[in-house]
């Protein structure tokens, strides 16, 4: 897999645009008349609170309290960047609280406490227990994380939970279960090797005990070596907790005939020599970050029956914490539960590797652009799989509700399985699925325009995330001049700039469009204008000429215009097929819009038409097609010859024998809205729809323009289809994101 790069501009920009940080606030209830804000505060207010005053328990129905997650640190251990102090921290707490919503759509705020002691650290904690349904401690150093977190879970009356300790425990057993399934060895039986006795490593080899493994069979090594009884050397009572009685006293000598080996240490900690004396079958989690002890290639040169787990995504068996915290603590808040305790650890362990033994949807095979299958490369699920979130987490809630965890056990799981699968955004699936599908295809990209600094952004993005090879057309000069202005002076040399005039296929280009266009009113000289003046025209006959495998323009003019010129090298125009689908991304829906690009005022065969290219394009994004032809009437009501062509599209699509599900017309609430629909029950979508043809190009533009402006939309399009030639036209407000989305869809041939 390639790597991709992060610049110091790009992480800087991304936590600057569009507004400082990673999330904010939004209030759930109307909040626009007076009424409201009396209901919203006073003195409607007053019945919730004294409601709650009189039984505490119904803080859990009448606020946030119960999906409501406390990210909190002093900053002393960041992300192996060592004590940054609170404030630095600041970034990395945010980020956990994103994936909180991502993963599990569990709300988290963060809270970075400035001090390092630990008793002020766990009073401040203890004071705002009624306000959360969970605490999340995040990066604070050893031993004052053990102190914390113990003293917490005795002080609070909700789940305490330290990621960097627990978190990596789960991930880590979850894989070994499989490891030592696939070896066919018991965990009873065998001798694992830990290194690195720190926060992490201690979680492990605890939560590793519990589920089985011997106390005697437990090496721990640190940087002074085997923790073996007598040694007084660097050590403390949660060391000491671990320490065996050996003759061992180094990691290599801890290595000879190990069944499994730990890392939670430093970068080249274990040797070739190490890994070739261990048992049969070794079991290697190599597990440092950003470098792991031992990296996969070089334990399988010598062990070619290791299995081999590390931290990082660009190696198989990634032992990633995000598999575990969010769907712990969805299980653990939605039964009220007072902790989260070792039972509920092991289930979530358990039904991780369970899940890593099933077959694996397509989806998933699709995003990761190969085919997964359990085995030695394929141990612990992908922190994208759409099971996660309800399989995950009623394994935990079961566990909660049978150790006495809970204060409102589940009655109905197989109710609270299905509310799960609607958590999902199947949006942000999608979007990495499509990453992925780039990331695989490695596609040489056109960027037509090179003189504006948001492509040229877009074009240094696509390269360091190892999408595939940028193509910017420009002047050499102006480019280096945009990109040094933009603080990515050292990516100059990394992309290629394609001058129109000095290109040595000029000649041939020319010829080729002099072709295209010589009945049609232009002579010679035009043409050699066009192709050596205009980029669009220029990266277009690139294209056409397979120098470049996808194009991205349209930034910097009306798409309308920059469609024009690109007909003049591809067929790309109402006659012959092509259709502009705008997807339209909100609240965790996908809608895609038609026509609106192309066809100006579509008859009723195009809009037959218009519909099965949407159909093909919502399939190449892993949508079921579901297709409504919108108007303002309802199956005939009210009447007008102008809704006529959405009442026969149709019908035309009947006689095609087509393949997706689709109905009209109607209006847009009966489209989207399943209640709605339930007032037509003969009408034949089995959901929501998820593609709107719509009557002509205006009322399209208008559609997207009001979403994107008044409900804050997320626009990727309009996707161009039907042309031969991946090309994407971006509209002229995008920024860098945006233009690089579309670089993506291009690399996927979307269309």
């Amino acid at each position: 897999m390639t790597k991709s790069r992060i610049t110091p501009e790009e992480a800087l920009a991304f936590h600057l645009e569009p507004s400082p940080g990673k999330f904010e606030i939004r209030a759930t209830v109307p909040m626009t008349t007076q009424r409201d804000l009396s209901l919203a505060y006073s003195p409607g207010v007053a019945v919730p609170c004294e409601a709650i005053a009189e039984n505490p328990a119904t803080v859990y129905d009448y606020t946030n309290k119960g999906n409501l997650v406390a990210v909190i640190s002093n900053g002393t251990a960041v992300l192996g960047l060592g004590n940054l102090g609170a404030l630095g921290s600041k970034p990395v707490m945010e980020g956990k609280a994103v994936l909180f919503k991502r993963f599990a759509d569990v709300n988290s705020i963060d809270i970075e406490l400035d001090t390092e002691d630990p008793d002020a650290f766990c009073q401040a904690v203890r004071l705002m227990g009624p306000t959360f349904g969970g605490i999340n401690l995040e990066d604070i150093k050893a031993p004052e994380c053990f102190i914390i977190e113990q003293r917490l879970k005795e002080e609070m009356d909700i789940p305490v939970f330290h990621d960097d300790q627990h978190g990596t425990a789960v991930i880590c057993a979850a894989g070994l279960i499989n490891a030592l399934h696939i070896s066919g060895k018991k965990i009873e039986e065998c001798r694992i090797v830990l290194n690195g006795a720190g926060a992490a490593g201690i979680a492990c080899i605890e939560l590793l005990k519990r589920m089985g493994a011997r106390h005697d069979n437990c090496i721990a090594c640190d940087t002074k070596g085997v923790i073996w009884q007598g040694r007084t050397e660097g050590m403390n009572q949660w060391k000491s907790a671990h320490a065996v009685e050996t003759d061992l006293r180094t990691l290599k000598e801890a290595m000879v005939g190990a069944d499994v080996f730990l890392g939670v240490s430093v970068r080249g900690a274990v040797t070739s020599e190490m890994v070739a004396s261990m048992a049969d079958d070794p079991v290697i989690f190599a597990m440092a970050n950003p470098d792991p002890e031992i990296t996969p290639e070089e334990a399988h040169a010598v062990r070619s029956d290791a299995i081999v787990a590390t931290g990082r995504s660009d190696y198989p068996n990634q032992v990633n914490n995000v598999l575990g915290f969010p769907y712990l603590f969805r299980g653990a808040l939605d039964i009220h539960a007072r902790a989260i305790n070792d039972e509920m650890k092991i289930a979530c362990a358990e039904a991780l590797a369970a899940l890593a033994r099933e077959d694996v949807p397509d989806e998933v095979a699709m995003a990761y652009g190969r085919k997964l299958s359990f085995g030695r490369d394929y141990i612990i699920p992908t922190p994208f799989d759409p099971r996660l979130i309800y399989r995950i987490p009623p394994a935990v809630a079961r566990a909660g509700m049978e150790t006495g965890a809970a204060r409102r056990p589940i009655i109905d799981m197989d109710g609270y399985e299905l509310s799960l699968k609607s958590r999902m955004d199947p949006t942000a699936s999608i979007l990495r699925g499509l990453n992925v599908r780039a990331r695989n295809a490695q596609a040489r990209m056109i960027f037509a325009e090179g003189d504006d600094p948001r492509v040229l952004r877009a074009a240094v993005m696509y390269q360091r995330q190892g999408l595939g090879k940028a193509l910017v057309v420009g002047r050499d000069k102006d480019v280096q001049e945009q990109l040094e202005a933009a603080g990515l002076g050292d990516a100059v040399p990394e992309i290629e700039v394609i001058n129109a005039r000095k290109s040595p296929h000029l000649e041939t280009y020319t010829d080729f469009l002099y072709r295209r266009l010589q009945r049609k009113g232009f002579d010679r000289q035009d043409i050699f204008k066009l192709a050596a003046r205009d980029r669009h025209v220029f990266a277009a006959l690139m294209l056409a000429h397979g120098h470049g495998d996808g194009l991205v323009t349209g930034a910097t003019r009306k798409s309308a215009h920059v469609l024009d010129l690109i007909n003049h090298v591809f067929d790309a125009d109402a006659d012959h097929g092509a259709v502009g689908v705008t997807a339209l991304l909100l609240n965790g829906r996908i809608v895609l819009v038609a026509d609106t690009l192309v066809h100006e005022w579509p008859s009723a065969e195009d809009l037959a038409n218009i519909a099965e290219r949407c159909a093909g394009v919502a399939r190449h994004m892993a949508l079921e097609p579901r297709v409504a032809f919108v108007s303002f009437s309802t199956f005939g009501h009210p009447m007008s010859e102008r809704a006529e062509k959405m009442h026969k599209a149709p019908a035309i699509l009947d006689e095609r024998g087509v393949d997706f599900e689709y109905e009209g017309e109607m209006t847009v609430d009966v489209a989207l809205n399943p209640r709605a629909q339930d007032s037509y029950p003969f009408q034949r979508l089995t959901g929501p729809a998820n593609i709107l043809v719509v009557p002509a190009r205006h009322s399209a533009s208008i559609s997207v323009k009001l979403m994107q402006e008044m409900a804050g939309a997320t626009v990727i399009g309009p996707i161009l289809s039907g042309v031969d030639g991946s090309i994407q036209i971006c509209s002229t407000g995008s920024t860098a994101s945006d233009i690089l989305n579309m670089a993506i869809l291009s690399a996927c041939k979307v269309g």
